[in-house]
Protein backbone atom coordinates (compact mmCIF):
# COMPACT_ATOMS: atom_id res chain seq x y z
CA UNK A 1 0.00 0.00 0.00
CA UNK A 2 1.15 3.37 -0.85
CA UNK A 3 -0.53 5.65 1.64
CA UNK A 4 -0.98 9.43 1.41
CA UNK A 5 1.40 11.40 -0.54
CA UNK A 6 0.42 14.75 0.16
CA UNK A 7 -1.73 17.13 1.41
CA UNK A 8 -3.34 17.75 -1.84
CA UNK A 9 -5.56 20.91 -1.48
CA UNK A 10 -7.03 22.71 1.12
CA UNK A 11 -10.50 24.82 1.19
CA UNK A 12 -11.56 28.18 3.11
CA UNK A 13 -14.93 29.35 3.67
CA UNK A 14 -14.67 33.29 3.40
CA UNK A 15 -17.27 36.18 4.21
CA UNK A 16 -15.59 38.07 1.76
CA UNK A 17 -14.75 35.73 -1.47
CA UNK A 18 -14.39 38.82 -4.08
CA UNK A 19 -11.67 40.62 -1.62
CA UNK A 20 -10.27 37.01 -1.62
CA UNK A 21 -10.26 37.01 -5.18
CA UNK A 22 -8.04 40.06 -5.37
CA UNK A 23 -5.89 38.89 -2.93
CA UNK A 24 -4.91 35.70 -3.69
CA UNK A 25 -4.77 36.41 -7.65
CA UNK A 26 -2.55 40.26 -7.58
CA UNK A 27 -1.14 39.53 -4.10
CA UNK A 28 -0.26 35.62 -3.49
CA UNK A 29 0.20 35.46 -7.40
CA UNK A 30 -2.10 32.34 -7.48
CA UNK A 31 -3.76 31.79 -10.96
CA UNK A 32 -7.92 31.33 -10.21
CA UNK A 33 -8.64 28.02 -12.25
CA UNK A 34 -12.58 26.99 -12.09
CA UNK A 35 -15.60 29.63 -10.42
CA UNK A 36 -18.89 27.93 -9.33
CA UNK A 37 -22.33 29.47 -9.11
CA UNK A 38 -22.43 30.64 -6.05
CA UNK A 39 -19.75 33.08 -6.54
CA UNK A 40 -16.92 30.58 -4.84
CA UNK A 41 -13.92 29.21 -7.12
CA UNK A 42 -10.41 27.63 -7.07
CA UNK A 43 -6.85 28.73 -7.72
CA UNK A 44 -3.71 26.50 -8.58
CA UNK A 45 -0.23 27.33 -8.11
CA UNK A 46 1.09 24.50 -9.85
CA UNK A 47 0.49 21.95 -12.56
CA UNK A 48 -2.87 20.38 -10.45
CA UNK A 49 -5.75 22.12 -11.57
CA UNK A 50 -7.09 23.28 -8.15
CA UNK A 51 -5.18 23.34 -4.74
CA UNK A 52 -7.43 26.25 -2.95
CA UNK A 53 -10.92 26.26 -2.79
CA UNK A 54 -12.76 29.84 -1.48
CA UNK A 55 -16.56 29.30 -0.87
CA UNK A 56 -18.66 31.93 0.50
CA UNK A 57 -19.17 31.25 4.03
CA UNK A 58 -19.09 33.41 7.69
CA UNK A 59 -16.72 31.38 9.28
CA UNK A 60 -13.44 33.08 7.73
CA UNK A 61 -12.23 29.67 8.34
CA UNK A 62 -10.33 26.30 7.34
CA UNK A 63 -13.20 24.60 5.57
CA UNK A 64 -11.84 21.42 4.15
CA UNK A 65 -8.16 19.55 3.91
CA UNK A 66 -7.51 17.35 0.73
CA UNK A 67 -5.00 14.16 1.52
CA UNK A 68 -4.24 12.28 -1.84
CA UNK A 69 -4.11 8.32 -1.65
CA UNK A 70 -1.01 6.70 -4.24
CA UNK A 71 -3.49 4.92 -5.90
CA UNK A 72 -6.76 3.19 -5.73
CA UNK A 73 -5.56 0.66 -3.58
CA UNK A 74 -4.54 2.57 -1.02
CA UNK A 75 -7.67 4.71 -1.26
CA UNK A 76 -9.54 1.11 -0.49
CA UNK A 77 -7.47 0.39 2.37
CA UNK A 78 -7.25 4.40 3.89
CA UNK A 79 -11.20 3.97 4.03
CA UNK A 80 -11.22 1.04 5.98
CA UNK A 81 -8.79 2.25 8.05
CA UNK A 82 -11.01 5.70 8.74
CA UNK A 83 -13.61 3.74 9.31
CA UNK A 84 -12.31 1.35 11.72
CA UNK A 85 -10.76 4.77 13.65
CA UNK A 86 -14.38 5.62 13.88
CA UNK A 87 -14.03 9.07 11.64
CA UNK A 88 -17.14 9.49 10.24
CA UNK A 89 -16.71 8.02 6.50
CA UNK A 90 -18.92 8.98 3.50
CA UNK A 91 -18.15 8.69 0.17
CA UNK A 92 -18.45 11.78 -2.37
CA UNK A 93 -20.51 11.64 -5.15
CA UNK A 94 -19.45 10.89 -8.58
CA UNK A 95 -20.41 14.69 -9.47
CA UNK A 96 -18.53 16.22 -5.95
CA UNK A 97 -15.74 14.10 -7.39
CA UNK A 98 -15.82 16.17 -10.49
CA UNK A 99 -15.98 19.17 -8.28
CA UNK A 100 -12.87 18.55 -6.80
CA UNK A 101 -11.29 17.57 -9.91
CA UNK A 102 -10.45 13.59 -8.69
CA UNK A 103 -11.44 10.30 -9.68
CA UNK A 104 -12.88 9.20 -5.93
CA UNK A 105 -13.43 11.09 -3.06
CA UNK A 106 -14.65 10.36 0.71
CA UNK A 107 -14.84 12.57 3.70
CA UNK A 108 -14.25 12.18 7.07
CA UNK A 109 -13.36 13.90 10.22
CA UNK A 110 -10.75 14.64 12.11
CA UNK A 111 -10.27 14.50 16.13
CA UNK A 112 -10.26 18.44 15.85
CA UNK A 113 -13.54 18.31 14.14
CA UNK A 114 -12.51 19.33 10.85
CA UNK A 115 -14.05 18.08 8.01
CA UNK A 116 -11.17 16.23 5.93
CA UNK A 117 -11.30 14.17 2.14
CA UNK A 118 -9.23 11.56 1.17
CA UNK A 119 -9.19 11.27 -3.11
CA UNK A 120 -7.28 9.69 -5.62
CA UNK A 121 -6.66 10.83 -8.99
CA UNK A 122 -6.24 14.91 -9.15
CA UNK A 123 -6.82 16.47 -12.51
CA UNK A 124 -3.80 18.06 -14.03
CA UNK A 125 -4.62 21.98 -15.62
CA UNK A 126 -4.60 22.07 -19.59
CA UNK A 127 -1.88 24.73 -19.49
CA UNK A 128 1.54 24.94 -17.26
CA UNK A 129 0.97 27.23 -14.68
CA UNK A 130 2.76 31.18 -14.88
CA UNK A 131 2.31 34.03 -12.55
CA UNK A 132 3.33 37.74 -13.59
CA UNK A 133 3.22 38.22 -10.02
CA UNK A 134 5.66 35.28 -8.69
CA UNK A 135 7.85 34.93 -11.59
CA UNK A 136 10.29 31.97 -10.11
CA UNK A 137 6.77 29.98 -9.69
CA UNK A 138 6.16 27.83 -6.34
CA UNK A 139 7.06 24.33 -4.71
CA UNK A 140 4.16 22.04 -5.03
CA UNK A 141 4.00 19.55 -7.32
CA UNK A 142 4.75 15.88 -5.30
CA UNK A 143 5.42 18.08 -2.16
CA UNK A 144 1.89 19.07 -1.97
CA UNK A 145 -0.08 22.04 -1.60
CA UNK A 146 2.23 23.46 1.03
CA UNK A 147 1.87 23.64 4.97
CA UNK A 148 -0.67 24.15 7.56
CA UNK A 149 -0.69 25.31 11.31
CA UNK A 150 -3.83 23.16 12.45
CA UNK A 151 -5.60 23.29 15.66
CA UNK A 152 -5.50 20.41 17.94
CA UNK A 153 -8.31 19.99 20.45
CA UNK A 154 -5.81 17.73 22.36
CA UNK A 155 -2.30 17.04 20.82
CA UNK A 156 -2.26 13.46 21.67
CA UNK A 157 -4.74 12.46 20.40
CA UNK A 158 -4.76 14.37 17.04
CA UNK A 159 -1.00 13.38 16.54
CA UNK A 160 -1.96 9.48 17.12
CA UNK A 161 -4.77 9.60 14.52
CA UNK A 162 -2.48 11.28 11.71
CA UNK A 163 0.42 8.79 12.46
CA UNK A 164 -1.55 5.74 13.15
CA UNK A 165 -4.38 6.23 10.94
CA UNK A 166 -3.76 8.15 7.59
CA UNK A 167 0.11 7.40 7.68
CA UNK A 168 2.09 10.20 8.40
CA UNK A 169 5.68 10.85 9.73
CA UNK A 170 7.13 12.45 12.83
CA UNK A 171 9.44 15.81 11.52
CA UNK A 172 10.02 17.09 14.60
CA UNK A 173 8.56 19.32 17.57
CA UNK A 174 9.25 22.95 19.03
CA UNK A 175 8.52 23.42 22.56
CA UNK A 176 9.32 27.30 23.94
CA UNK A 177 7.81 29.94 25.74
CA UNK A 178 6.60 33.13 23.71
CA UNK A 179 5.92 35.59 25.65
CA UNK A 180 3.70 35.13 28.71
CA UNK A 181 2.39 31.56 26.48
CA UNK A 182 3.67 28.07 26.72
CA UNK A 183 4.23 26.69 22.79
CA UNK A 184 3.87 22.77 21.95
CA UNK A 185 3.81 22.59 18.08
CA UNK A 186 4.03 19.12 16.61
CA UNK A 187 5.25 19.04 12.49
CA UNK A 188 4.39 15.88 10.44
CA UNK A 189 4.99 14.75 7.08
CA UNK A 190 3.97 12.60 4.10
CA UNK A 191 6.49 13.09 1.56
CA UNK A 192 9.87 14.95 1.20
CA UNK A 193 8.51 18.20 2.14
CA UNK A 194 9.75 18.70 5.43
CA UNK A 195 6.05 19.22 7.34
CA UNK A 196 2.46 19.33 5.77
CA UNK A 197 0.95 19.79 8.70
CA UNK A 198 2.16 21.77 12.04
CA UNK A 199 -0.48 20.98 15.31
CA UNK A 200 -0.86 23.32 17.65
CA UNK A 201 -3.14 23.45 20.48
CA UNK A 202 -5.49 26.71 22.07
CA UNK A 203 -6.20 27.95 18.62
CA UNK A 204 -9.05 30.33 18.29
CA UNK A 205 -9.74 28.53 14.58
CA UNK A 206 -9.08 25.50 12.78
CA UNK A 207 -6.08 27.34 11.25
CA UNK A 208 -3.12 29.55 12.34
CA UNK A 209 -2.19 29.83 8.90
CA UNK A 210 -0.90 28.08 5.39
CA UNK A 211 2.23 28.08 4.12
CA UNK A 212 3.80 28.86 0.38
CA UNK A 213 6.97 28.13 -1.04
CA UNK A 214 8.55 29.88 -3.64
CA UNK A 215 11.38 28.66 -6.04
CA UNK A 216 13.16 31.90 -5.99
CA UNK A 217 14.48 33.81 -2.53
CA UNK A 218 13.95 37.35 -4.79
CA UNK A 219 10.23 36.50 -4.90
CA UNK A 220 9.99 36.99 -1.48
CA UNK A 221 10.94 39.78 -0.84
CA UNK A 222 8.89 41.03 -3.98
CA UNK A 223 5.93 39.40 -2.01
CA UNK A 224 7.06 41.55 1.04
CA UNK A 225 7.19 44.76 -1.20
CA UNK A 226 2.95 43.67 -2.49
CA UNK A 227 1.66 43.14 0.92
CA UNK A 228 3.07 46.76 1.51
CA UNK A 229 1.64 48.45 -1.61
CA UNK A 230 -1.68 46.82 -0.74
CA UNK A 231 -2.15 47.75 2.31
CA UNK A 232 -1.92 43.83 3.57
CA UNK A 233 -0.87 43.62 7.31
CA UNK A 234 2.58 42.22 7.94
CA UNK A 235 2.17 40.27 11.32
CA UNK A 236 6.05 38.68 11.71
CA UNK A 237 9.20 40.23 9.49
CA UNK A 238 11.59 38.13 7.81
CA UNK A 239 13.29 35.27 9.38
CA UNK A 240 14.19 31.54 10.06
CA UNK A 241 12.65 28.42 11.47
CA UNK A 242 15.01 26.37 13.85
CA UNK A 243 13.57 23.11 12.19
CA UNK A 244 12.74 23.21 8.50
CA UNK A 245 15.32 26.27 8.01
CA UNK A 246 12.86 28.03 5.88
CA UNK A 247 13.24 31.77 5.67
CA UNK A 248 9.60 33.22 5.49
CA UNK A 249 7.47 36.16 6.47
CA UNK A 250 3.44 36.32 7.82
CA UNK A 251 0.71 38.36 6.95
CA UNK A 252 -2.89 38.52 7.59
CA UNK A 253 -5.47 37.11 4.65
CA UNK A 254 -8.39 38.83 4.45
CA UNK A 255 -10.19 36.25 6.41
CA UNK A 256 -7.70 37.23 9.76
CA UNK A 257 -5.98 34.14 9.80
CA UNK A 258 -2.17 33.96 8.42
CA UNK A 259 0.01 33.36 4.97
CA UNK A 260 3.26 32.05 5.77
CA UNK A 261 5.53 32.61 1.98
CA UNK A 262 9.24 31.29 2.29
CA UNK A 263 11.82 30.11 0.79
CA UNK A 264 14.53 27.45 0.87
CA UNK A 265 13.21 24.99 3.56
CA UNK A 266 15.15 21.53 3.91
CA UNK A 267 13.86 18.65 2.95
CA UNK A 268 13.44 15.16 5.06
CA UNK A 269 16.14 12.71 4.16
CA UNK A 270 16.53 8.88 4.46
CA UNK A 271 17.19 7.97 7.67
CA UNK A 272 15.60 11.14 9.42
CA UNK A 273 15.34 11.97 13.50
CA UNK A 274 13.30 13.64 14.78
CA UNK A 275 14.50 16.35 17.36
CA UNK A 276 12.55 19.01 20.15
CA UNK A 277 13.29 22.40 19.61
CA UNK A 278 13.05 24.95 21.99
CA UNK A 279 13.05 28.15 20.30
CA UNK A 280 10.41 28.59 17.26
CA UNK A 281 13.05 31.11 15.04
CA UNK A 282 16.60 31.47 14.77
CA UNK A 283 16.56 35.19 13.99
CA UNK A 284 13.76 37.77 12.75
CA UNK A 285 10.01 36.93 12.78
CA UNK A 286 9.23 40.30 14.84
CA UNK A 287 6.49 41.72 15.03
CA UNK A 288 6.71 44.96 13.07
CA UNK A 289 5.44 47.21 16.06
CA UNK A 290 8.67 45.68 17.97
CA UNK A 291 10.89 46.84 14.98
CA UNK A 292 8.84 50.50 15.06
CA UNK A 293 9.17 50.50 19.00
CA UNK A 294 13.18 50.05 18.85
CA UNK A 295 13.55 52.65 16.26
CA UNK A 296 11.18 55.17 18.31
CA UNK A 297 13.47 55.05 21.19
CA UNK A 298 16.69 56.47 18.81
Amino acid sequence: MGGITQLGYVGFAVSDPSRWEQYATQVLGLAVSRRCADGGFSLRHDEQEQRLFIRPGTADDLDVLGFEAADVDAFAELAEHLAVADARVEFGSEVEAQQRGVQRLLRFEEPGGLTCELYVGPLQAAAPFRSDVVRGGFVAGAQGFGHLALRARDMATSTRFFCDVLGARLSDRIITRIGDMDVHITFLHWNERHHSLALGEGLPKHIHHFMLQLRDVRDVGLALDRMVDHGVRVVQTLGQHPNDKMVSFYSETPSGFEVELGWGGRTITEGWLPETHGVWTEWGHRPPAQLARASGRR
